[in-house]
């Protein structure tokens, strides 16, 4: 037992961690505090628009599609540790105006979009640093539990913060929850300010140059298990992270209850995603690709047989499971990818990782919103499910396609190869030793193109689902 705790939280021996993980979890409980305040806001001010739920939804994560790849570049070339700073104080003063009008009344539904669109931008440009941060805080050695013990951190005050949301929400409304979130912001600060830059484990900063946001795409796209796993990424991240959303709809469309019940639903989801987070900090390397596709899979018919509970409890009861496999879900994606890559891009990958799964959800938190105004809410659940399961489907399906055609492209380049011969060179030999010649000059096996190509494409490219 005493093995299997220290291997769980291995990384929590390095000071930096610690520090950066308690500065971490505070901030995190606040963002959960926010994420259910400002629905349940926009739902209040709208008069219980779904719609307008779908858009705040969609344009707090749409800054995503554009900026993420900047913020990646951006945490390659510059200290991650600053930059961090910048973007934590940007979302802090975004949730502080937005709380501030909440609060004194004069906020509109407008505003609430407003500042959603703003905290994107910061979310955008903070993400790819703070992923690719941990292994500067942990070190390589630790980096596979740091990840988990991040996850971790995040599901923990997602188990926290809504309950707490629910709470500040049914005794002073949800301007002061997000008025919260603001001051949870200050913990994090502190800890990447005490941090001791000294034992950070620093990856060389990335000279300025042209070219090194397309180097970044150019790595991916020559890989096709990344492609795979950022395929994956963005079919949970636009079809099955909208909780926030669906909760709102389900509590008050479908079971008629108020703000400390849908509160407790994000609490109860929190218990499967932390269990999660703790079986993925277990891991000691990275999951296969074979497990992140299943569970994302698993996800998506999960997340659709939520849609048919027939009462409160029956959908409660569901959303641990659904937590615990969306959960395994993104820290799968999330180990693969960060130990797969090389460093000097590795910001930059997970820019991409990061505008895949948050830029999904401007494309499908409106869609989904439409189908609870067309159909009910518990179509947005359905119907969610199955397109992402659809969506799985068809990157498989372009995968094996992929690999097909360079399979092909290979045997073409073989079969076109010019073979030259020449003719044994006959020469006077002493007795007893044989005449040598000179063989037909081989073409390259497909095995040993496999093998060069191995250090571009990796093993997986070869076989899409090892």
């Amino acid at each position: 037992m005493g093995s299997v705790r220290s291997q769980t939280f291995a990384a929590l021996s390095v000071p930096n961690f610690r520090i950066y993980a308690s500065g971490a979890l505070i901030s995190n409980i606040g963002t959960w505090i926010q994420r259910v305040a400002q629905d349940w806001l926009v739902l209040q001010l709208s008069g219980g628009s779904a719609m307008a739920v779908g858009i705040t939804t969609a344009l707090q994560f749409l800054p995503a599609l554009v900026l993420s790849p900047v913020g990646g570049l951006l945490a390659d070339r510059f200290d991650k540790r600053k930059l961090l700073i910048v973007t934590q104080s940007w979302m802090a003063l975004s949730a502080l105006l937005l709380g501030v009008l909440a609060v004194t009344g004069t906020a509109a539904t407008i505003h609430v979009y407003a500042f959603a669109f703003l905290f994107g931008i910061g979310a955008a440009l903070d993400a790819p640093a703070r992923q690719s941060f941990v292994s500067e805080v942990a070190g390589a050695d630790h980096l596979t539990n740091a990840i988990g013990l991040n996850s971790s951190s995040f599901n923990a005050a997602r188990l926290i913060g809504p309950g707490i949301a629910g709470l500040i929400m049914a005794w002073a409304g949800p301007g002061w929850a997000i008025l919260t979130n603001a001051v949870s912001y200050l913990a994090f600060l502190l800890a990447l300010v005490a941090l001791d830059r000294r034992k950070l484990a620093r990856s060389v900063p990335l000279p300025r140059a042209r070219g090194q946001l397309r180097e970044g795409f150019w790595y991916v796209f020559r890989r096709t298990d990344l492609m795979i796993a950022l395929g994956v990424a963005f079919a949970v991240g636009t079809f099955g992270m909208n909780f926030q959303m669906t909760n709102a709809l389900m509590v008050q469309g479908e079971f008629r209850l108020g703000a400390a019940a849908y509160g407790l639903l994000g609490s109860i989801m929190g218990v499967g995603t932390l269990l999660g987070a703790l079986l993925a900090a277990r891991r000691s390397r990275a999951p296969s690709l074979r497990f992140l596709v299943s569970t994302a899979i698993l996800v998506g018919v999960l997340i659709a047989v939520s849609g048919l509970a027939p009462n409160y409890v029956w959908y409660a009861i569901s959303l641990p499971v659904v937590g615990l496999s969306v959960l395994l879900t993104l820290t799968a994606a999330n180990m693969y990818i960060q130990t797969s890559v090389d460093p000097q891009v590795r910001g930059r990958v997970m820019a991409l990782y990061m505008t895949v799964l948050m830029g999904g959800t401007p494309l499908g938190a409106p869609l989904l919103g439409c189908f609870a105004e067309l159909y009910g809410p518990r179509a947005s659940l359905i119907g969610g499910g199955v397109l992402q399961v659809v969506t799985i489907g068809l990157v498989l399906l372009l995968a094996l396609r992929r690999r097909a055609a360079e399979g092909s492209d290979a045997q073409a380049e073989y079969d076109d190869a010019p073979r030259e011969i020449e003719e044994p060179v006959r020469t006077a030999q002493p007795v007893g030793v044989q005449p040598v010649s000179r063989a037909r000059s081989e073409p390259p096996s497909t095995t040993t193109a496999a093998a060069n190509d191995h250090a571009v494409t990796s093993t997986t490219s070869q076989s899409v689902l090892r």
